[in-house]
């Protein structure tokens, strides 16, 4: 880790935490207050609309990915006419691709209550809702080319300290209109105007910091067919992504109603936080590798994977444990204590695949980085087909715990028998080393948190935010000091030798070659 550029990640990674941080306070202030305001149903048309909208995500093809990577590379080696066509090629895609959105928003809005049963007496919100929510969507697609330009950059600070902002604003301005008896309307257009805001203020940082010109001459067909190579297989990747986290409360909306989505909001949510935790320390890791991968460093490359990934698990384990340990509590100050008696076994039945996936969050960033994501592409859209059918199968008997299996299983799977496998035989490191490396450390300074968290327990069950606050601040004060420890000695960034398993890398098949 001492070759890699620690400022840059500490400063990348320390405000994506804070933004993070501040996301989550506001998301464990927010949902139970719009909960509480607007009830079950309406909350769970809420998560319903998102939800949906949340596919529209599919079309973005991969295109933000390609912009992320090739920005590195064409920075990395001063190719200005590449950047300005990439730029501007990728500007007319999503406008093309945001015009669509728009489209099949209104198309939805005719047809939601054919699709989902609504309540007479909410199909008219919803409708609007699912208007407000889409047209934010589909102007968020062209605003997004600033975003990924800013990514590609290595500034992930500027996106992150625009999120603070408008995450500020957003509680403020919920709270002052629900109190005032404003609807579900409002809140919704107030959580989408804030990030279209925060867009724009992007545009124009990212714009001093890579000045592009934009024109119609500067879209290029070779720069769309480099972005088509790139994004196609990201495409598979974004199109599985979907059916792994975005179905659950469609399923459950479709076969068991609006307000049964609350219920599993209630322990799916714990995890999602966690995912974005994680994904803010893992992101940095794909500009980085790009940079490796395009030098011909593949020692760098070995170090980003193993040292990236001990990261991760640093910050999921102690997260998981917390989950498992504390996780009724958890829901009970936060939403209500009618929530924990279902909310709590989708938390565990979810906690332990999301733990195989987060701590091996590097992995897939450095397969984006290295453009050799085929293999993952096919691997995870399989794992996304297979959650939805197993998903459809067992939500009717076994009601909202069995959707939450229909998710673990297919992703346990992906994360332990492919993952790891693949990444060790691309780079060419024995599993041993690697398994050794990654995880040992992680496990070990997580063992005394578990044990101070189970006493904590022991002596008394939290049931307010006070007595919730005290456990985690016993558990993460011994937490803290054993990284304390381990960053001191140098023990947490210092990669041993990786050994590889053979002198070069495998070839890699024509099918996932970039084209040059």
């Amino acid at each position: 880790m001492r070759k890699i550029e620690k400022n840059q990640i500490i400063k990348n990674v320390g405000s994506s935490w804070f933004s993070l941080g501040v996301n989550i306070l506001v998301g464990i202030f927010l949902s139970p207050f719009i909960l509480h305001h607007l009830g079950d149903t309406a909350f769970g048309i809420w998560v319903l609309i998102f939800s949906v909208t949340g596919y529209y995500g599919i079309f973005d093809f991969g295109i933000r990915s390609s912009i992320i990577r090739y920005v590195s590379k064409y920075t990395a080696t001063h190719d200005v006419n590449e950047v300005t066509g990439l730029i501007n090629t990728a500007m007319f895609t999503y406008t093309c691709v945001g015009t669509l959105s728009l489209l099949l928003t209104l198309v939805g809005c005719i047809y939601l209550d054919r699709v989902f049963p609504v309540e007479p007496s909410f199909q008219s919100t919803a409708r609007w809702l699912l208007f407000v929510v889409g047209a934010s969507v589909s102007l968020g697609f062209p605003l997004g080319v600033f975003g990924g330009m800013l990514e590609g950059l290595q500034q992930f600070y500027i996106l992150n300290w625009t999120n603070i902002a408008s995450s500020l604003l957003r509680v403020v301005l919920i709270v002052f209109y629900l109190r005032r008896g404003a609807g579900l309307l409002a809140v919704a257009l107030i959580t989408v105007g804030l990030p279209l805001l925060a867009s724009f203020a992007r545009a124009v940082v990212a714009m001093r910091a890579l000045p592009v010109k934009f024109s119609w001459k500067y879209v290029e067909r070779s720069s769309f067919r480099h972005m088509a190579n790139y994004s196609g297989i990201t495409f598979m990747i974004i199109v599985a992504s979907r059916l792994r986290f975005k179905t659950d409360a469609l399923v459950i909306g479709k076969f068991l109603g609006a307000a049964a989505i609350t219920y599993f909001y209630a322990g799916s949510r714990l995890v999602d936080y966690a995912s974005e935790v994680v994904s803010s320390l893992a992101q940095i890791f794909v500009p980085m590798s790009s940079q490796s991968d395009a030098a011909g460093n593949i020692d760098r490359l070995r170090k980003i994977f193993v040292a990236g990934n001990r990261a991760c698990a640093f910050t999921t384990l102690p997260i998981s444990a917390v989950f498992i340990i504390l996780g009724k509590s958890i829901i009970e100050v936060w939403l209500g204590k009618k929530y924990v008696a279902l909310g709590y076994p989708v938390l565990l039945i979810l906690t332990v695949p999301y733990t195989l996936m987060l701590v091996q969050s590097a992995s897939g960033r450095i397969l984006f980085g290295m453009a050799r994501h085929g293999k993952l592409a096919v691997v995870t859209l399989i794992e996304g087909a297979a959650n939805l059918i197993l998903s459809i199968l067992l939500v009717r008997p076994f009601g909202i715990m069995g959707d939450a299996i229909g998710t673990a299983i297919p992703l346990a799977g992906t994360f332990l028998l492919f993952m790891p496998f693949h990444l060790c035989s691309r780079l060419g490191i024995r599993m041993t080393v690697y398994l050794r490396q990654a995880y040992m450390l992680p496990l070990m300074m997580c063992a005394p948190m578990v044990i101070v968290l189970m006493l904590m327990q022991r002596w008394f069950v939290a049931h307010t935010y006070f007595q919730l606050s005290v456990q985690l601040l016993a558990g993460g004060l011994a937490y803290a000091a054993c990284v304390g420890w381990a960053y001191v000695t140098d023990k947490a960034f210092h990669v041993g030798d990786l050994a590889p398993a053979t002198e070069e890398l495998p070839k890699i098949p024509p099918a996932y070659q970039e084209e040059v």
